[in-house]
């Protein structure tokens, strides 16, 4: 399948990044955790939604990779506002995501310009 390694590491974001909102929702002072559940559920939805595009053929795909690792990189600053490990792991996995988004991003950019 194209982009395997990008949609597998999507799917172990989606996977922390829920672990992580749920983690939140259980420690003592939840009112203060609440932005970084609601950053936990957009990256996660985010994640989702581009791997199901990219499982596809649809060729169009440029800004919704540029999207979901801003995305990604905007969960992984909140999530390292907070000691707890299920926060610092989502961050760990969201940089590793972005990352990679990234490398796709530069892949389609080589594409497009030996295309032209």
């Amino acid at each position: 399948m194209k982009n395997e390694k990008l949609i597998e590491m999507l799917h172990e974001c989606v996977r922390a990044c829920n672990n992580c909102a749920d983690s939140c929702l259980s420690e003592d002072n939840v009112q203060m955790m609440a932005e970084c559940i609601r950053t936990d559920i957009v990256c996660a939805a985010v994640c989702k939604t581009t791997a199901d595009i990219l499982a596809s053929d649809f060729r169009n795909v440029e800004g919704m990779i540029k999207y979901c690792a801003e995305v990604c990189e905007q969960c992984a600053d909140e999530c390292e506002k907070h000691d707890h490990s299920h926060c610092q792991k989502c961050a760990s996995i969201c940089r590793k995501c972005a990352a990679e988004c990234e490398s796709l991003e530069v892949t389609l950019a080589k594409d497009q310009s030996s295309a032209v």
